[in-house]
């Protein structure tokens, strides 16, 4: 999973998405893929452990 940066700026995915799309089961298109659900866990979970460990109370 990944994403580039074009020359001109577009971002655009790490596989040819038409053809993949006719293969694979689920995929998403970039922009607008799962990267947005990506970082909500990532800061919940930073969230999470720093509560577990007291950090937030500190």
């Amino acid at each position: 999973m990944g994403i580039n940066r074009r020359p001109d700026g577009k971002l655009v995915g790490d596989v040819a998405f038409a053809e993949a799309a006719a293969k694979a089961s689920y995929i998403t298109p970039v922009p607008g893929g799962v990267g947005p659900m990506t970082i909500a866990m990532l800061l919940r979970n930073t969230l999470s452990a720093a509560s577990l460990s007291g950090a937030a109370g500190a």
